[in-house]
C-alpha cells in the first residue's frame, strides 16, 4: 500500500532517498469463517486488485498488464528500479 500511495503523488515531486527500497505486490487479507463469506471476499478483494492496478499503471505509465505481472508477487525495487518503473520521480541525495 506504501507504494501505491507514494505513486499517486504530486508528479515531478515524488522522491526516494538512494538506499529506498519499494515494495510492490498484489492485495491480500486474511479471511474466516464460512466458505460463501470468503468466497464474497475473494471476490471484492480480486476488484479492489484490478481497480488498484489500473491506478498504478496510470500512476507508472505502464500498461495494466506490465503492472498486473509486476505485482503478481513481492517484488522489491531499489531507488533506481523504482523511478525506472515510474513509481518515483527523481532520488535526492542532498537534502
Amino acid at each position: 500500500m506504501g507504494a501505491f500511495l507514494l505513486s499517486s503523488g504530486a508528479k515531478g515531486k515524488r522522491i526516494a532517498l538512494p538506499n529506498a527500497e519499494i515494495m510492490i505486490h498484489q492485495p491480500s487479507a486474511g479471511t474466516q469463517g464460512q466458505i460463501t463469506d470468503m468466497a464474497i471476499h475473494l471476490k471484492r478483494l480480486e476488484i479492489i486488485k484490478k481497480r488498484m492496478n489500473i491506478i498504478l499503471a496510470e500512476n507508472t505509465g505502464k500498461s495494466v498488464e506490465e503492472v498486473t505481472i509486476a505485482c503478481e508477487r513481492d517484488n522489491f525495487m531499489s531507488a533506481g528500479e523504482a523511478k525506472e518503473f515510474g513509481l518515483i520521480d527523481k532520488i535526492i541525495t542532498n537534502h
